[in-house]
């Protein structure tokens, strides 16, 4: 639970606008409800049962609640589509938590159970890690924008393979950034990993295939290729990829064995359009999300799983080794809804 408790923590921003944006709904419709003036006939004054949810839930009976109708529930949509869902995730999560509940009272704290049961549904299928296979070296290619993470994320997670016993090699591959070669090597000095580099503005498939031809001599386990992401001109990138793929399948016709998209969960619906480019670019096998310690956009991941169904290998919230970690779909829901740990 110790990542658990960092995560909800971390995705304070997104947990506290929709925790904040739940009660306002709830509490706005009681506060505007009318308030009767007469006492109630003696027949109709028996007390009335918690709703079979919050009894189900041990909710106290006397949280404010609200009827769940069509109001409410596009109050819900504009909600979660303001943490960056998306308007078909939004609307698809809404109708399943209204499903059998239409017309009944719900206060928030099991609104909020709802909300976080449908968003693990939709994660479920794609919480995977990344799988680790036999083949030596196992290729990694890894890709994403530039400032969306992705150093530090091959950082991270050379120095997690590292740790577990396996041997890892990194190839600097964004060879027009020296920043991005230089926090490699800091990583790689850390995690006790050797990178390899070349100098500013060479050829990053020359890099790659002294990379994969040196892995390959040491029984390396894992090689890692760090990859420019200029998106400025797409057919320079594209073009750039391929010929690092071409290089790569010269010595290895079955590489490179993942491709890992490095996603910034601050750019929100952004994201969706940088999987869309990078699935054209590349075989993108799955995702990493990085900086959600730093948004209110933590509904973009649901949206992105959503519509993609690409595996979603890790998530990081914040800069410490230990602040990637593989996602977790009941964590995750809960974190961002504010729940506690069941």
């Amino acid at each position: 639970m110790a990542f658990f408790s960092k995560l909800k923590d971390k995705l304070f921003k997104s947990s506290s606008k929709l925790e904040q944006g739940l009660d306002a709904i709830v509490e706005d419709a009681v506060e505007a409800a009318p308030q009767a003036t007469d006492p109630a006939p003696a027949a109709a004054a028996a007390p009335v049962s918690p709703s079979l949810v919050g009894r189900l839930l041990g909710r106290k009976s006397d949280e404010p609640r609200r009827v769940l109708d069509d109001d409410m529930l596009e109050q819900l949509e504009e909600l979660l589509i303001s943490t960056d869902m998306g308007v078909d995730t939004a609307l698809r999560v809404t109708a399943n938590m209204a499903e059998g509940r239409f017309g009944k009272r719900l206060s928030t704290t099991e609104i909020k159970h709802l909300l976080s049961a449908e968003i693990a549904r939709i994660m479920e299928n794609v919480a995977r890690p990344m799988p680790i296979y036999s083949k030596r070296p196992q290729v990694v290619l890894v890709v994403g924008v530039n400032g969306s993470g992705k150093t530090t994320t091959i950082g991270k997670l050379a120095s997690q393979f590292k740790a577990s016993g396996k041997s890892v090699v990194i190839a600097a591959g964004d060879t027009f950034r020296a920043a991005a070669v230089e926090q490699l090597q800091v990583w790689g000095d850390r995690a006790g990993v050797p990178v390899l580099t070349a100098p500013e503005g060479s050829d990053p498939a020359s890099l790659v295939f002294d990379a994969l031809t040196k892995a390959q001599a040491d029984g390396a386990d894992l090689l890692m290729i760090d990859t420019a992401g200029r998106l400025q001109n797409r057919t320079d990138l594209m073009e750039e990829l391929a010929k690092i793929v071409r290089v790569i399948r010269k010595v290895d016709p079955t590489a490179p064995h993942n491709t890992l998209l490095v996603l910034d969960a601050t750019t929100g619906q952004n994201a969706l359009n940088q999987v869309e480019v990078f699935r054209k670019i590349s075989d993108v096998s799955g995702l990493v999300m990085t900086k959600l310690d730093g948004t209110a956009r933590g509904g973009v991941l649901v949206a992105l799983a959503d519509k993609f169904g690409l595996p979603i290998h890790a998530i990081g919230v914040g800069e410490q080794i230990d602040d990637l970690a593989p996602f977790d779909p009941q964590d995750f829901a809960a974190a961002l809804t504010g729940l506690d740990p069941s």
